[in-house]
């Protein structure tokens, strides 16, 4: 505990009990002890702020005006460590997460609605967003962590990786591709393409780009549900994580690419900026059958 404030609760308890006997006892000091502090503040402050006598103890005219903004020094500090403690026993708080659409679908509601069996007094934000809002948000500690399918670009920010999601090609129900067990980069220049991108990152061009090919993008969305309501209505064809494909509201089919490409995607925080809440949900989530 900080000292200045054993001193502040020394005073108001003497000045309140009229004893430094009394206070002592209340405090779980010795009396010499609270004598001392009081001492110790009337040298810092220089200022007389008791009258010691046989009568007991009592404020002088200083003391008077000092005492309720010493008394509101002290209901801060004691408002200060109950809050404290009720977030280190996790029966409150907030935690506030940057995520993007297949991680808030998918990753974070079954691991929430578990994890509230154990921590029920715990509230949830979740901030939808790109990627480089997510990695901005943790950065300026908007959020106290996110989700990146890469590692941050952002010095001081901590990533640690949370699951792998497999790449997958898109298309209508009965496509001609439909009929193969995968698919080549190389059967996806005839149809036109549907690119997913957020703010200006994208996951699938780097592969076109590496075998030297080069898809007829005719429509980019930075949303997932977007590009399977295109693909369904015959627009074109996409390549999509498999996370946001396992429970598809749409008639498209998937199948793998014929060289298998995933992801990581990671948890992102800054480095020593965790609350306890949040690091045990994070933890939580990293347990094999969280998610």
């Amino acid at each position: 505990m900080d000292t200045n404030i054993q001193k502040y609760q020394a005073l108001v308890e003497a000045v309140r009990c009229g004893s430094f006997t009394r206070a002592a006892h209340n405090l779980s000091y010795s009396q010499s002890g609270v004598s001392r502090m009081i001492a110790d503040l009337e040298r810092d402050w220089g200022l007389r702020l008791v009258e010691r006598g046989r009568a007991g103890v009592s404020p002088t005219g200083d003391g008077r005006q000092l005492m309720p903004l010493v008394e509101a020094v002290c209901e801060d500090y004691r408002r200060l460590t109950a809050r404290a403690s009720e977030l280190r026993d996790l029966d409150a708080g907030t935690i506030s997460v940057g995520t993007f659409s297949s991680v808030a679908t998918y990753v974070l509601p079954p691991a929430i609605r578990r994890f509230q069996q154990e921590y029920s007094g715990i509230d949830y934000e979740l901030l939808m967003g790109d990627y480089s809002e997510i990695e901005r948000w943790v950065a300026e500690g908007r959020v106290d962590f996110g989700f990146l399918p890469y590692a941050p670009r952002t010095p001081g920010l901590v990533c640690e990786p949370l699951l792998s999601d497999e790449l997958r090609v898109v298309m209508p129900e009965g496509h001609p591709l439909a009929s193969h067990a995968a698919v080549r980069l190389e059967e996806l220049l005839d149809d036109p393409f549907i690119l997913l991108e957020r703010s200006g990152d994208d996951e699938v061009t780097p592969l076109f780009e590496r075998a030297g090919l080069s898809p007829r993008v005719r429509f980019t969305t930075w949303d997932d549900y977007a590009i399977m309501s295109m693909v369904e209505n015959g627009l074109g064809l996409a390549v999509l994580p498999s996370l946001i494909l396992s429970r598809a509201p749409y008639r498209i089919e998937t199948r793998p690419l014929a060289e298998p490409v995933g992801r990581k995607i990671s948890v992102v925080f800054r480095a020593g900026s965790l609350g306890v809440a949040a690091r045990l949900f994070i933890d939580f989530l990293r347990a094999r059958d969280a998610v």
